[in-house]
């Protein structure tokens, strides 16, 4: 198993941060530390656009205290990365040099097109969405690509970020409705001049942490359930409520505002409403986060240049849910098995008129079956819990929070009474018939793991034989090997499966 360490210095016109990463071949890439700095870098420059003494001061200090924890760490394979504030200041190339000469950290300024081009790649990679307009507000630019079926059509760099656009508009320490108007304005009329942003009619997905902020604003006024913001949904109406709800705050309000960084309380307003005005002119309803930018861009792509398949942005569940079963001590093979047998059993279910057909359902059993029962990795007797929790509470690229959600009810199937007990809080997420599905689908991915008890692939077929006059179905299951294991599992696991089914079942093993 291949292991490589790596870390990302992003120096921002907001913030300064040094991003470490692990990756290896067993459960894929992980961050293993984040340390951000507010350095506000573009407060820095000068009406004559140059990036004052004080400020480099401040860059030089931040980097001499992350090159001493890198040494720390022993990590020698480090990116440093400058965006906006060091490309738009006049005295940029001397601030590099100066980096280099003093510090010894070689600084990489990326192009508007660069520093665009990376956040699409990250979101491409661990998104299943696949076409979209993605937007990441950094302190002194906006970056805005538009991506169709996972290739990049366009993207462009716009000089104004949530530092610049405070400075711009703000004139006491909140933004008043009058400053609200004249952001959303300024900013609508600027996304009016790129052609391919009008009507686009996409979702619109954002980046970096001034979309996260919004992310966890939002969670917190709703008392949203789950953990994590990536792949987080929000609607045009929820930007419409939290601009109503901050516009009559103070200053002081906003910082102790539950779920926006205190660092971040003055620049909030302008954000949310960049944020509605470019979703006006696309004409999206639908607002999307993605926790993956710039920072994991480099490094996905530089990680693809020698492992070619460490990533798949055409299937990018699988792509995850192979590491995240990997790292649960599952393998392949088994797995592979595992859903064989459920799509064999769903298939002749179906045949026999029993259930209703339906691809999505075959998809949704694939799924389940990636990761079903992770949890007895950690504790084969709370195998259900511990699945549940892992699944509900990880953020899983590929899929959105529902789709997360109802990916642990499936995999962490006990019983009726346990699916309803972890259900409980999120009753509301899904339909009756959605409900009534899921059951289906996760009593089946239960009752076929039994049939591969000793991880042995000993059962090769299923057929079945329904007597609709007793209602009772006969399962003559075909061995290729003694299935003392899946015998005994099978006839533990079958009333569950009945009364789902509402039939009686009889096994016959041959």
């Amino acid at each position: 198993m291949a292991v490589q360490k790596s870390a990302i210095i992003d120096i921002g016109s907001n913030t300064i941060r040094l991003v470490i990463y692990q990756y290896s071949t067993k459960s894929g890439l992980k961050e293993l530390e984040n340390i951000k700095a507010v350095a506000r870098l573009r407060n820095y420059i000068n009406d004559d656009g140059i990036l004052v003494e004080e400020g480099i001061q401040l860059l030089q200090n931040l980097l001499k205290s992350f090159k001493e924890m890198l040494v720390d760490y022993g990590i020698d394979n480090v990116r440093t990365v400058a965006t906006a504030s060091i490309r738009q200041a006049k005295n940029g190339e001397e601030i590099i040099l100066r980096m280099k000469e003093i510090v010894g950290i070689e600084i990489e300024l990326l192009s508007e097109e660069e520093e665009a081009y990376y956040g699409y790649f990250a979101v491409a990679h661990t998104i299943s969405t696949p076409s979209a307009i993605t937007i990441d507000m950094g302190g002194g630019s906006t970056e805005i690509t538009l991506f169709e079926n996972k290739e990049l059509k366009h993207s462009i760099s716009l000089p104004f970020g949530s530092v610049s656009l405070k400075k711009q508009f703000m004139h006491e320490q909140t933004l008043s409705r009058k400053e609200h108007l004249a952001v959303f304005d300024f900013a609508e009329k600027q996304f009016s001049e790129i052609e391919w942003l009008k009507n686009a009619n996409v979702p619109v997905v954002g980046i970096g942490g001034s979309a996260r902020n919004m992310a966890k604003l939002d969670q917190s006024r709703k008392n949203y359930p789950l953990t994590g913001v990536h792949q987080y949904r929000m609607s045009y109406d929820d930007f419409l409520e939290i601009n109503d709800e901050i516009a009559g705050m103070t200053f002081q309000e906003l910082k102790k505002l539950d779920g926006l960084s205190s660092d971040r309380a003055d620049i909030i307003a302008p954000v949310c409403e960049v944020f509605s005005a470019l979703m006006h002119v696309v004409g999206s309803r639908k607002f999307q986060f993605s926790r993956k930018g710039l920072r994991e861009g480099l490094v996905m792509s530089d990680l693809l240049k020698e492992y070619p398949d460490a990533f798949n942005r055409e299937d990018v569940f699988m792509s995850s849910a192979a590491y995240l079963a990997s790292e649960f001590g599952k393998a392949k093979e088994n797995i592979l098995h595992h859903g064989r047998l459920s799509e064999l059993l769903y298939r002749k279910l179906c045949l026999e008129k029993i259930w209703t057909f339906a691809e999505g359902d075959i998809a949704l059993l694939k799924q389940g079956a990636e990761v079903f029962l992770i949890g007895e990795y950690l504790e084969p007797d709370s195998a259900s819990q511990h699945t549940f929790y892992l699944l509900s509470n990880r953020s899983i690229n590929g899929l959105n929070h529902k789709e997360r959600l109802r990916l642990a009810l499936m995999a962490s199937y006990k019983n009726k009474d346990s699916f309803y007990h972890y259900l409980e809080p999120f009753e509301d997420w899904f339909s009756k018939e959605e409900i009534q599905v899921l059951i289906r689908l996760a009593s089946l991915l239960k009752f076929t793991y039994s049939l591969d008890a000793s991880k042995r692939s000993v059962i090769y077929d299923v057929q079945l034989d329904y007597d609709e006059a007793e209602e009772r179905i006969h399962f003559t299951i075909l061995t290729n090997g003694y299935p003392l294991a899946e015998e005994y599992q099978a006839n533990r696991q079958k009333k569950h499966f009945e009364r789902v089914l509402r039939k009686e079942i009889v096994l016959h093993f041959i």
